[in-house]
């Protein structure tokens, strides 16, 4: 399973996606954090205003009131931005779990439906770990691995520049060589 979804197309998009989204969050959240750094400058200058003993009471007393209504505006936007980097990383964590399950219901799919089309009695994901979290044994003579047939059914519709999983995509090892389309 683990093998299919790391492979699996889709996946690699649903991933860009999600990558662009969290760039989209992070571009705001900066913009955010630029205007509460303007206000901390402009509280600064204001502070030492505050300090300076040649500005007459009157001037302080204003400049003190300004001080704290920009105090106020930069604790409300500081809040206001971190409920908002929250409320928006909960959203895109939510809709990438949806996807991931989504992806994943559509690999069991077609684990369930090969296995019925070739009359296995079991199917086993041997990357799984058992309820201690800890990789389970599986051994069986003559056992029939599935999982290139699957991926290429699985990738049949991948654009051509992201299909993953070919047999002269495999490396030298044996292990299946990724290939990232350049951006």
């Amino acid at each position: 399973m683990q093998q299919l979804f790391k492979e699996y197309h889709r996946t690699n998009e649903a991933q860009k996606q999600i990558n662009v989204e969290r760039a989209r969050i992070q571009k705001e959240n900066n913009e955010r954090l630029a205007r509460i750094r303007e206000l901390d400058t402009e509280l600064q200058n204001m502070r030492k205003q505050l300090d300076d003993p040649s500005i007459s009471d009157s001037k302080k007393q204003t400049v003190y009131r300004d001080w704290q209504m920009k105090q106020n505006e930069g604790i409300a936007l500081d809040r206001e931005r971190r409920e908002f980097l929250q409320r928006r990383n909960q959203a895109l964590n939510e809709k990438m779990v949806q996807r991931m399950k989504g992806i994943l219901e559509e690999i069991r799919k077609l684990g369930e439906e090969q296995a019925k089309a070739e009359d296995y009695d079991y199917v086993f994901d041997k990357s799984g770990l058992s309820t201690s979290q800890v990789p389970f044994l599986l051994y069986t003579k003559d056992a029939t691995d599935i999982t290139s047939t699957l991926l290429k059914v699985l990738n049949k519709d991948a654009p051509p520049e992201s299909t993953i999983g070919d047999e002269d995509a495999a490396g030298s090892e044996g292990n299946p060589k990724v290939v990232v389309p350049e951006e």
